[in-house]
């Protein structure tokens, strides 16, 4: 099954933590591979977390934060995805 590229971008913090099954990882990888604005977005957010972690220490936010912000990211892409008119 082809993943949709806002359901992968809004896993891709799953993945970069390392935080999805071996099934969910391999399926956004092989998106990731086959799909060059994904594989730029994909880019930007790892070298984001590297900057984040270099930056903040390592510190692990809270569960409550981290479960806020996932949703928010959902929410986000969900929003955007409904405002894309297919192409002809």
């Amino acid at each position: 099954m082809d993943m949709d590229c806002s359901a992968v971008l809004a896993d891709v913090w799953l993945l970069l933590d390392n935080e999805c099954d071996e099934a969910t990882k391999s399926r956004l990888r092989e998106h990731i591979d086959r799909c060059s604005p994904c594989i730029e977005a994909y880019g930007l957010e790892e070298k984001l977390k590297s900057l984040l972690t270099r930056k903040c220490g390592g510190d692990r936010a809270p569960a409550s934060l981290r479960q806020r912000l996932t949703l928010e990211i959902r929410t986000t892409y969900t929003a955007v995805e409904t405002r894309i008119e297919p192409a002809e």
